[in-house]
């Protein structure tokens, strides 16, 4: 029986979904873990690009890239962005859309490539994620990025060669297309041990209790399979 449980996760910086997802996976893990202390959960984090089509130079918050870029009716977006602030906030997130500045996420994506070879993945990812829906910051800007990544531990002049380094951008481009190929269709996705897959935000008791599920099985048993909710 393995004392270590590998866990890849797929997201983006702009998803809100997966910024929840993060949050309710962590406290998963502890949940797991407080029951399982021997175990522990190696977690890798990956690109995802939700919006690859958004101009560098988009001006705008998401009410109106979704209103005017995507096409779907201002009530709706209202309405669908008014829910998940409420959502967030039950999960003690702040989101706010009011100030949030849609951007292209590649920049971000770059830096958390050089994040994960610092061991500050998933504190760089956490601080992007604040910034971007709580605090207004225009991730498509070069010098917000740095100065994030910067907050959260890595050093200015790395940060700030990741954003034009062609090699952290084929490592981004080999995420996306990983993506593709394990047929995750949207974010947040969770791949456990490579072999068993979860999709969304699910709650901190589901994703112990997958944890738990595969802990226990054996190599020749069925992947299970958990769909957004």
């Amino acid at each position: 029986m393995s004392e270590k449980i590998r866990v890849d996760v797929w997201s983006d910086i702009a998803c809100p979904w997966c910024y929840i997802g993060k949050h309710r996976f962590e406290e998963g893990v502890a949940v797991f873990r407080s029951e399982h202390p021997d175990v522990e959960v190696e977690i890798e984090s990956h690109s995802y690009e939700l919006a690859p089509d958004t101009p560098d130079d988009f001006s705008g918050s998401e009410i109106d890239f979704l209103s005017t870029h995507k096409g779907m009716p201002r009530a709706q977006v209202d309405q669908m962005l008014d829910q998940m602030t409420r959502l967030a906030a039950s999960e003690g997130l702040v989101f706010d859309f009011a100030r949030l500045k849609h951007a292209n996420t590649r920049r971000a994506h770059r830096v958390l490539h050089l994040a994960k070879r610092r061991g500050l993945q998933s504190e760089v990812q956490e601080r992007l994620f604040r910034a971007y829906f709580a605090e207004g910051a225009k991730l498509s800007d070069d010098e917000t990025v740095v100065s994030l990544a910067v907050e959260a531990g890595l050093d200015s002049a790395e940060a700030r060669e990741a954003l034009a380094s062609e090699e952290l951008e084929a490592e981004v481009d080999r995420d996306n297309s990983r993506a593709r190929m394990l047929g995750a269709n949207g974010v947040p996705f969770f791949l456990f041990e490579q072999k068993f897959a979860v999709s969304g935000a699910q709650t901190a008791e589901v994703f112990a209790d997958v944890l738990g599920r595969v802990r226990g099985l054996s190599e020749a048993a069925p992947a299970p399979q958990v769909d957004a909710s």
